[in-house]
C-alpha cells in the first residue's frame, strides 16, 4: 500500500470514527433531554397517558381550533416518550387517573371542562375562577387574594398546575386558561420553557403557576410569560 493510499485510508477511518462518536454523543444527549423532560411532566416513558379535552363554551360536543392545537401538543409530548395516549372528553371521564399521567385542558367556566372544576375544588382550594360576567372580575383567576384579570385579545391569563390527586400514582398536569388562546399559549409555554421552569421552581413534583399572555394581537399564543408562582397559596385551604 502506497503512502498516498495509506493516508487516504487513515483519513477515512478517522472521519468515520469521529462521525460515529459525534452521533453517539448526540444520541446520548437527546436521551438525556427526553429523560429530564419526562421527569418534569411526571411521565414514565412507555406508560399510558390521558389527555382530557374540553368543550367550546357555547357548543357542547365541539372544540375551539386553538384548544385542539393545545390538546395535540400535549398528545405529541406523551407520544415522544413512547406513551400510549388516550383522548377523553371532560363530560364523560370520571374517576382517578390512576397510573396514567393526565393532561387536563380547559377552564371550568360555562361547563367547558367540568373535570377542571373538580380538580380545582379538591386539589387547589386556594384558587377561584370567577364566572363570565362577574362585575369587575369576569373570567378572573384569583389566588391568595391576588387577582389576574381578563382583557380579551389584549392580555389574558392561564393557570397551570401539577399535582397527584388522592388515590392516583401519576400526576395531573392542569391547564386552565381564560380563553382557548390562553390554553394554547400555556401548553406551548410549558413545552418550550420546561427547562427554565425546572431551574426556577423550588420543586417540580407539585406546583401552581399563573401565566400571562401579552400583546396577543402581535404575538398570538407565543406571548406567554410566567406571571407568578402561586404554589403556596393555591394548595393552601382558604380559612
Amino acid at each position: 500500500m502506497t503512502g498516498i493510499v495509506l493516508n487516504v485510508v487513515i483519513g477515512l477511518v478517522t472521519s468515520m470514527l469521529s462521525g460515529g462518536t459525534v452521533w453517539l454523543w448526540q444520541r446520548h444527549a437527546r436521551r438525556r433531554v427526553l429523560s429530564r423532560k419526562a421527569g418534569f411532566f411526571g411521565i414514565v416513558p412507555g406508560d399510558p397517558c390521558i389527555v382530557v379535552m374540553n368543550n367550546k363554551w357555547d357548543a357542547p360536543g365541539t372544540a375551539q381550533h386553538r384548544d385542539v392545537q393545545a390538546v395535540l401538543k400535549a398528545a405529541l409530548l406523551a407520544a415522544e416518550q413512547g406513551c400510549e395516549v388516550t383522548m377523553r372528553s371532560s363530560d364523560e371521564f370520571r374517576g382517578s387517573n390512576g397510573t396514567s399521567v393526565e393532561f387536563c385542558i380547559g377552564s371550568p367556566e360555562n361547563g367547558s371542562n367540568v373535570r377542571t372544576g373538580g380538580h380545582l375544588r379538591h386539589n387547589l382550594p386556594g384558587v377561584t375562577v370567577h364566572p363570565f360576567g362577574a362585575p369587575g372580575l369576569s373570567m378572573a383567576i384569583e389566588v391568595g387574594g391576588e387577582v389576574f384579570g381578563w382583557d380579551r385579545g389584549e392580555q389574558e391569563h392561564a393557570l397551570v398546575a401539577k399535582f397527584v390527586p388522592p388515590g392516583a400514582q401519576r400526576p395531573v398536569v392542569l391547564v386552565s386558561g381564560q380563553t382557548s388562546l390562553a390554553n394554547h399559549a400555556a401548553v406551548h409555554y410549558l413545552m418550550t420553557s420546561w427547562r427554565d421552569l425546572a431551574a426556577r421552581l423550588d420543586a417540580t413534583e407539585r406546583f401552581c403557576l399563573v401565566l400571562r399572555v401579552d400583546s396577543i394581537r402581535t404575538y398570538g399564543f407565543h406571548g406567554a410569560t410566567l406571571a407568578r408562582d402561586v404554589t403556596a397559596a393555591a394548595f393552601r385551604a382558604v380559612p
